[in-house]
């Protein structure tokens, strides 16, 4: 009995040593981690691990409530992300496959369609009128609204 007892100890130590001398899925695939450029403000929304796990969630959650709600806030608004993590080479976040999101998302093989309505670089800041009125011409919405009309 003690000698079946020494042998399942032997299996299992050498079971063990063949999972901690597996390399690791990244290393086994080949694949490098994407290098990311920190972003320009002091600290993020969220911390690291959070943003990446939750960020489309808080994204979309955010949408809603800008979209559905017409409440506006910037702490988690694509804006803002992009403003702090457009790249110091492109001054985009998804131009070319090193820039912030498309970095992670090429590597997580995941297809982004932000960028089919949004800008992928942040807007120059130019100071604007104070307490202007926007253009009529700037859109048939805006026109109507600026002008007093109601659809």
């Amino acid at each position: 009995m003690a000698r079946l007892g020494h042998w399942l100890r032997l299996a299992v130590f050498l079971g063990m040593a063949a999972v901690l001398a597996t390399p690791s899925q990244e290393a086994a695939a080949g694949v490098n981690l994407p290098k990311l450029e920190k972003g320009k403000g002091d600290a993020c929304v969220e911390d690291t691990e959070t943003m990446r796990r939750h960020h489309m969630s808080m994204l979309k959650h955010q949408r809603d409530k800008t979209m559905r709600h017409g409440i506006r806030t910037t702490k988690h608004s694509l804006k803002g992300c992009v403003e702090c993590h457009a790249g110091s080479k492109t001054g985009s976040v998804a131009s070319t496959k090193e820039d912030f999101c498309m970095a992670c998302h090429a590597y997580a093989g995941v297809k982004l369609d932000c960028w089919d309505c949004h800008a992928t670089k942040p807007a120059p800041k130019t100071p604007g009128p104070v307490g202007k009125a926007p253009r009529p011409d700037a859109s048939p919405l805006l026109a109507a609204t600026v002008n007093g009309a109601s659809q």
